[in-house]
């Protein structure tokens, strides 16, 4: 997590929210939700990202939306990361679907 939150600073990231899925779903540990200005500085935070990733040694994580930049979801394996335009971030709210309130995973039989 602490390279994903490096990694965002860097490249000058906004609103940067960090949310923890343990108990709330098997899929991550945690999910990043951030913004960059403009499609273009929301491919660049990627672009680093996903660099970051593979220079350190976690692969190369699977990648969603780099053509039209409006949002990336980088999946790190443990740790998700989606990178907004600002008004699509808004359109969606992750933060709210995923967030404190959300009812835990139920375990499976």
């Amino acid at each position: 997590m602490d390279l994903v939150r490096a990694s965002l600073e860097d490249m000058k990231a906004e609103d940067v929210v960090e949310i923890d899925l343990a108990g709330k779903t098997s899929i991550a540990d945690a999910m990043v939700v951030a913004t960059g200005r403009s499609d273009r500085h929301v491919g660049a935070i990627a672009d680093r990202l996903i660099k970051e990733l593979k220079d350190n040694g976690f692969g190369a994580p699977r990648v969603e939306g780099m053509p039209a930049c409006d949002w990336v979801l980088i999946d790190g394996g443990d740790v998700i990361a989606h990178i907004f335009r600002p008004e699509v971030r808004s359109f969606y709210n992750l933060e709210k679907m995923w967030g404190e309130d959300r009812p835990a995973e139920s375990a499976k039989a």
